[in-house]
């Protein structure tokens, strides 16, 4: 029995992965900048929701070795291999923070109450800590990129930061649309 949970949670999770990657090639700047909203947060947002922190961590470092290789190195995204780690698989494997209010949202759900601010508020989280690191690459390798005159760390706070915000505002705005499609998707059917 244990093993055919496993096995669900591991195919559910090369589900959304894939998925995920799929939705990156889907044109996501905002503007001129390179602010962008990444549409595969949403479904590695409910999948880390759904089943916690550990499949999270993992679904979230599998799509940025993925879209590392099939993105990253393709695009000149990838400037060494320092650079590469911190802002492919452990920035993306961060989304998988979200898991940790997977019991939290839940047992909400479960309640019967409204479940919309604890996903917001762990979606925050891992949201915040992906570019964090994106941040602090910013800052490091992509220096030489900052506008004429500029700081590069107060450059990479703008994009990051710009992007972090895009991205939550995206999910506030389908979390409150699709509310109980969410709360569905979340809840594990036994």
């Amino acid at each position: 029995m244990a093993q055919n949970k496993e096995l669900i949670i591991l195919t559910e999770g090369a589900i959304v992965t894939a998925a995920a990657q799929a939705l990156a090639f889907v044109p996501h700047s905002v503007g001129i900048s390179s602010i962008e909203v990444v549409y595969g947060l949403i479904p590695m947002a409910i999948f880390a929701l759904r089943r916690g922190l550990k499949a999270g961590l993992m679904a979230g470092l599998v799509w940025g070795l993925l879209d590392m290789l099939l993105r990253g190195l393709s695009t000149g995204s990838v400037m060494n291999p320092l650079q590469g780690f911190i802002e492919y698989p452990i920035a993306f494997g961060a989304i998988g923070l979200i898991g940790l209010g997977s019991y939290k949202v839940k047992q909400t759900i479960s309640n019967g109450k409204n479940s919309l601010g604890w996903i917001l508020a762990f979606s925050a989280l891992g949201f915040s800590v992906k570019y964090l690191f994106h941040f602090i690459a910013g800052g490091i390798f992509w220096a030489a990129f900052a506008p004429k005159g500029m700081n590069p760390w107060i450059y990479s706070l703008v994009i990051n930061g710009g992007s972090f915000i895009a991205n939550m505002i995206m999910m506030l705005v389908l979390v409150i649309i699709l509310h109980k499609v969410f709360n569905q998707l979340i809840m594990v059917k036994k």
